[in-house]
């Protein structure tokens, strides 16, 4: 059992990336679904999808990873911010800008996950997700 499933996709994410792996398989949930689908939004993911494979009892969600033209990694890092432990607030003002501006950090918002800049746009704040450049 895992404490926190969302460390777990973000874990698998970066070790697929270090290994130039083309897809991983995530165990699916609704949240995972949503983050992933920023993350192609964001252009750090090549897509998405709900799967089940014949003879599986759970759906997962495959990632395919996106890399650049010599093979190089789109996602250099990624970091879980918000913990189970340790929750991560902040209002619209205080959204922080990665790498001032080229990375994206993902925020849990009341119209559902959104990236730092499209959170700003609107004026929402929430929970901080995660980091990525």
């Amino acid at each position: 059992m895992l404490s926190d499933p969302i460390a777990d996709m973000l874990t698998r994410i970066r070790n697929a990336t270090r290994v130039h792996k083309e897809t991983v398989d995530i165990p699916a949930s609704k949240f995972k679904e949503q983050l992933a689908h920023v993350l192609v939004r964001e252009g750090y993911v090549a897509s998405a999808e709900r799967v089940r494979d014949e003879g599986m009892k759970f759906d997962v969600l495959r990632v395919t990873l996106k890399y650049g033209v010599k093979r190089e990694q789109v996602i250099k890092h990624i970091e879980r911010i918000s913990r189970p432990g340790r929750r991560a607030y902040v209002s619209h003002e205080n959204l922080p800008r990665i790498q001032k501006g080229l990375g994206v950090a993902v925020v849990s918002t009341s119209h559902g996950l959104l990236a730092d800049r499209d959170a700003r746009k609107q004026g929402l704040g929430g929970e901080v997700i995660c980091v990525l450049w």
